[in-house]
């Protein structure tokens, strides 16, 4: 059985983390992998000027490039902590960190990184955090959690 478990740095995160590896750290056959979203990259780096010189064009394309992997690489970096932090939570429950493994996303819409990741990986199961939202939010359906619940199709999803 394979879950993606979504993590950010709530304490609704945390809690589930625990739950999640007290309820399984006796059952071999499921892997978890721990999945957070970075936060958007910067509008800058969406796109350059351009050029109308195919030269110059070619010269910004891929200096932009450059740009969006250094940015992913540091977001990624100072955000590792969110990922180990869970991981040490699970083996403290108990659950053997061999069938753990951590994975970034990187969207605006947060709900949809995380469903396009499960579809992707095939897995069985999504397990989130309750995120606290606004009285407005809460209304609309506008949490993320809302939205994962609203547009999964084919998952089971645990919200803890």
């Amino acid at each position: 059985m394979r879950i993606l478990l979504t993590v950010d740095d709530s304490e609704n995160s945390h809690r589930a983390v625990s739950y999640v590896g007290s309820l399984l750290r006796q059952t071999p056959d499921v892997s978890l992998t721990l999945f957070h979203v970075l936060k958007p990259m910067p509008r800058k780096l969406m796109e350059h000027g351009g050029s109308e010189n195919p030269v110059i064009e070619g010269r910004l394309g891929a200096q932009l490039r450059d740009d969006q992997d250094t940015w992913y690489r540091a977001e990624r970096e100072s955000e590792c902590r969110v990922l180990t932090k869970a991981q040490a939570t699970l083996e403290k429950a108990g659950f053997d960190t061999s069938r753990v493994a951590l994975k970034f996303g990187h969207e605006e819409d947060v709900a949809r990184n995380i469903l396009e990741e499960a579809a992707a990986g095939k897995y069985e199961t999504i397990v989130m955090g309750r995120h606290g939202s606004s009285g407005i939010k809460h209304i609309f359906g506008g949490g993320v959690t809302d939205q994962v619940l609203r547009d999964a199709q084919d998952f089971a999803i645990w919200v803890v």
